[in-house]
């Protein structure tokens, strides 16, 4: 039995699920229960009616770099909490941390561009920002932050309309072929070296430019991810980074750390390899391990205690604008007795049920500070099938959507969408 039509995961929300998942289970049984699911990772952060991928062709010895993985460098929570990125200081903060967070941000409050989660799903904000665009109804963000899936599409997003061709390229043409490759590395079910490459083609030395004179401008683009050892979410301030790129010194090393951390951003815990980051602290030197930064939410728009009920701390944007990569409708589905789709079924609604939360929160958190709430989500009534993960088929679809959603005189609501109705009943 297929899962339904319309079911979407967003990429960093399996992840945490599964996690969750595993973290109730019996010491010593995790490598039994990744087992029984390692059959159903293709199906993570994509729609139904699915198919397996084609594989994809491994670079040559690959498979021997994957037999044995070395070990890592010992360090302590000492270390990491005040880790920093060689020779980029202003590179990165805690998520956590608001002192570093209100540091970071431009010196002139303005419009912000929230990018969530949503794997191929993505290719609903990126026709909307081209929507925004043809309308002439897209502002230059003081802020844009991305997770996951948003973290991928905010540099074009951030750089302005001069992308939006190159952002729909990458939301309708490509395929499962460009994203993985199915097999485990030793660290997940499957490889996500065809990412790399395509992450590597798509920032280019010129984007960056235009990246870090954003930045100089006074304009902040935020990417997180989570750093595992630490169980924390990083905020990665990549109008930093491209401006070290320019450095004639450091160009290099600040344009690899960039296309480093958007990869980062997007791999799925146990899914996609983990990729580890190099920083130095305490005088030590040692790699951290992150993963999708959707593991602490499926999007970021200020620390956790700033969104708190009980915070009297404003966001200071003048309005927020979030564009929610992911559906929000259940679908009704009598679930097979198999764990992959037990599984899926579960992470769906919790998907669901996450994003809403997090609306709801940073809806009252705009509210008590007085600042415009926009929320942009998939319309309910979307159902195009998909043949399989990143089919450019069901992506144009859904770009189509998002385009005419963004030209349109109410591209975003001004509250969360409302809960759906209870389905009907049959009458007796």
């Amino acid at each position: 039995m297929n899962p339904p039509a319309r079911w979407t995961i967003s990429t960093c929300a399996a992840a945490t699920v599964l996690a969750a998942t595993f973290s109730l289970l019996p010491q010593g049984s995790f490598a039994a229960a990744t087992a029984q699911v390692q059959s159903a990772h293709h199906q993570v952060g994509v729609r139904a009616k699915k198919a397996p991928a084609k594989p994809t062709v491994a670079p040559p010895g690959a498979a021997a770099q994957q037999s044995k993985l070395p070990p890592r460098t010992p360090f302590t929570a000492a270390d990491d909490a005040v880790a920093a990125i060689a020779g980029m200081p202003d590179a990165r903060f805690w998520a956590d941390s608001v002192p570093d967070f209100e540091k970071a941000l431009p010196p002139q409050p303005g419009p912000w561009l929230i990018l969530s989660t949503g794997g191929s799903d993505g290719a609903f904000g990126a026709g909307l920002l081209n929507g925004l665009s043809a309308a002439g109804n897209r502002p230059d963000y003081a802020v844009v932050t991305g997770v996951s899936t948003g973290a991928l599409m905010a540099p074009f997003a951030f750089a302005g309309p001069k992308y939006d061709e190159a952002l729909k390229d990458a939301y309708t043409k490509i395929t499962s072929a460009d994203i993985f490759e199915v097999g485990s590395t030793g660290e997940s079910f499957i490889d996500s070296w065809p990412l790399k490459e395509l992450i590597a083609k798509q920032i280019t030395p010129q984007l960056l430019a235009d990246i870090a004179a954003a930045y100089q401008a006074g304009r902040r683009l935020f990417v997180v991810t989570t750093d595992l050892d630490a169980q924390r979410s990083v905020v990665w301030n990549m109008g930093a980074i491209a401006a070290h790129a320019a450095d004639k010194t450091g160009g290099d090393a600040a344009l690899n750390l960039f296309r480093t951390v958007l990869l980062a951003s997007g791999s799925i815990p146990g899914a996609f390899p983990p990729v580890l980051i190099d920083v130095e602290g305490n005088g030590k030197h040692f790699a951290e391990m992150h993963v999708d930064g959707g593991v602490g939410g499926q999007f970021f728009v200020a620390p956790p205690a700033m969104l708190a009920s009980t915070s009297t701390d404003r966001i200071p944007a003048s309005q927020l604008y979030i564009v929610v990569n992911s559906a929000l409708q259940p679908d009704f589905q009598v679930v097979d007795r198999s764990t992959p789709i037990i599984l899926s079924q579960a992470v769906g609604m919790a998907v669901q049920v996450d994003l809403r939360l997090m609306l709801d929160r940073t809806f009252v958190a705009a509210k008590n500070a007085g600042v415009g709430f926009n929320a942009a989500t998939i319309p309910a009534d979307f159902n195009a099938p998909s043949r399989g993960p990143f089919d450019p088929n069901y992506m144009k679809a859904l770009f189509d959507v998002g385009f005419a959603q963004g030209k349109s005189a109410a591209a975003f609501a001004t509250s969360p969408p409302p809960y759906p109705a209870p389905p009907a009943t049959d009458p007796k």
